[in-house]
């Protein structure tokens, strides 16, 4: 073999070669395309409408009467269980609130008694927080609670606490064409029902489908907590946790499985993941005070009962993202800010007294300026200022707190000076 002939062959081989090579690093490229490409595509589960072949009588009516609630139950974990509309909305003739229907007798909206059957650990932790009677002591007093409730109304911390009755004073001005809409709407949450049974868990478990999804999202808390009195929903969305919510949420695992939920479902937590559910070392509760140290929402602000074990319980969610000192750091600084907002409504209290010792404001509430710029100063600017400390809103604390607070501080210290002169005194 010439050399010529022997340089071809090599030349040949090497051509080859390198062919091979492209090939199986071109087909190594693709495969890895498709696997990435196959894992970054969500495949979202069937959902199974579970009433869809049903010829249930209370199915096959109300399909055509109100559709959508039957599609909305056909969907839900509830009508995958088996649970049909008898086994929460039929009574017996004789049960408080009944209504004749159709031949039985039924609740048309199923009270947390009705629930208490198969959740009443949720109904017990319900009970024992301010979603309870305590809501709706804030507008309705407790003039009409049974000697029973009373006594539930006292053993909830917010009850024995019982702060305040100036919304009370509120409630009887407007008068019910307006709280229908107003008061109402929010703090029937914690109604008492004509069975005995207190609150309403549809105000946040809509139904007909009770989604997990809905439960946890925050804009099911908005429908209440937002507002010049009581802006959670407003901090939320400038917090850093309210915006990792709003920019990435949709990746979030909505339906995990309650009691077992890791910053891997929730990499930022929502007002559910704060309050209620069970994470990290904090197991799940329907007391929505369980985990705070202080009652923010009075005037002036003082800690709970078993403040310390409720801080542990919130910790334990924080520590799932913070370190020990970012957290001490956080709460010791929030302590020191909640009692400076303490110290301005105190000073209030102060500018004001001279006028009730010498009876220059009228019995009747809310009958002159000075009377709702006292009230706001604590009951809006005073407690958003505490609410966007500890939920790290900063305009809330600064411009819709603080300043208000400041500005009204200046006015009722002019007010009070006005009746003092005008009184001679």
């Amino acid at each position: 073999m010439g050399q010529d002939t022997q340089g071809g062959w090599f030349r040949s081989a090497r051509v080859l070669i390198l062919g091979l090579v492209a090939v199986i690093v071109v087909l190594g490229v693709a495969l890895i395309a498709v696997t990435v490409g196959g894992s970054l595509t969500q495949v979202e589960p069937e959902r199974v409408n579970a009433l869809a072949e049903s010829d249930d009588e209370c199915v096959t009516c109300h399909r055509r009467t109100t559709p959508g609630i039957i599609e909305q139950y056909g969907y839900s974990s509830m009508a995958a269980a088996e649970i049909t509309c008898r086994d929460c909305h039929e009574v017996e003739a004789d049960y408080p609130g009944a209504e004749e229907h159709e031949g039985t007798y039924v609740l048309g909206s199923p009270t947390t008694a009705i629930c208490e059957r198969c959740h009443s650990v949720e109904v017990a932790q319900f009970n024992q927080s301010r979603h309870g009677l305590p809501a709706y002591v804030a507008y309705a007093g407790t003039e009409d609670l049974t000697p029973e409730l009373l006594s539930v109304y006292e053993s909830v911390p917010e009850g024995g606490f019982n702060p305040d009755r100036m919304r009370n004073a509120l409630y009887a001005m407007e008068g019910p064409d307006i709280t229908r809409f107003a008061c109402e709407s929010c703090h029937n949450i914690g109604k008492p029902a004509a069975d005995g049974s207190v609150g309403q868990c549809q105000k946040c478990h809509l139904r007909h489908e009770f989604s997990l999804e809905q439960a946890r999202k925050p804009e099911t808390c908005n429908a209440c907590h937002i507002g010049p009195d009581h802006p959670q929903w407003e901090i939320y969305q400038e917090s850093p946790h309210g915006i990792a919510y709003m920019t990435g949420g949709d990746r979030w695992n909505w339906d995990a499985e309650p009691g077992t939920l890791t910053v891997s479902d929730f990499p930022a937590p929502t007002c559910a993941t704060c309050h209620m559910s069970g994470f990290g070392a904090s197991g799940t509760t329907h007391d929505v005070g369980d985990r705070l140290t202080w009652y923010l929402f009075a005037p002036i602000s003082k800690r709970r009962p078993s403040w310390q074990d409720n801080q542990t319980r919130m910790q334990n969610v924080c520590r799932e993202c913070h370190n020990e000192n970012f957290i001490k750091d956080f709460f010791d600084a929030a302590d020191r800010a909640t009692e400076a907002v303490n110290a301005w409504v105190e000073e209030s209290n102060e500018i004001v007294a001279p006028l009730k010792e010498r009876g220059l404001l009228t019995a009747e509430p809310f009958d002159e300026p000075i009377d709702f710029t006292y009230f706001n100063l604590w009951h809006h600017w005073g407690r958003t200022a505490k609410f966007g400390v500890w939920m790290q809103g900063p305009d809330y604390v600064q411009w819709h707190g603080v300043y208000e607070i400041l500005n009204d501080l200046a006015e009722l210290r002019e007010m009070a000076e006005e009746k003092l002169q005008e009184a001679g005194q």
